[in-house]
């Protein structure tokens, strides 16, 4: 369950990041491969395209977040297209290790504890709504 001021907090700071949504794209894989290089072959070489999905898909999160009815379907089927691409339950925590560190250097001192908490539950409950979608997927797949 997220709390109302989450919301506000996450959705008020991510309107700070899409003015900067390519640089915070560049931030976000490079740490990513830097914290989990095992990861980097999942993706494809080029990734101007998968930078653009990851904040379009971002975006539409945040902004979907009061509205948890239609999001939770969405993220639940985007949970298992990402098992089709080799991600695994244990990727999540890096993918928001990683995302943390890219909204604390994209928004800097705006990012205070208070908005770093925010993040880390809204990511929690979005990773685990995904994640019921990667079992369901190895499910069908086994």
């Amino acid at each position: 369950m997220l709390l109302a001021n989450d919301i506000m907090l996450v959705q008020t700071s991510f309107a700070r990041v899409m003015p900067i949504s390519e640089a915070a794209a560049d931030l976000f894989y490079d740490r990513l491969f830097e914290v989990a290089p095992q990861v980097r072959h999942l993706f494809p070489t080029d990734l101007r395209e998968q930078k653009r999905k990851l904040m379009s898909m971002l975006g539409a999160a945040v902004g979907a977040l009061n509205e948890p009815d239609a999001l939770i379907p969405k993220l639940k089927a985007l949970g298992a297209r990402h098992v089709t691409y080799g991600a695994t339950t244990a990727h999540y925590d890096v993918v928001g290790e990683a995302l943390l560190w890219t909204l604390e250097r994209g928004l800097g001192e705006a990012f205070t504890a208070e908005v770093r908490k925010a993040w880390t539950s809204v990511y929690n409950v979005v990773a685990a709504t995904m994640q019921p979608g990667t079992a369901e997927e190895h499910d069908t797949q086994v």
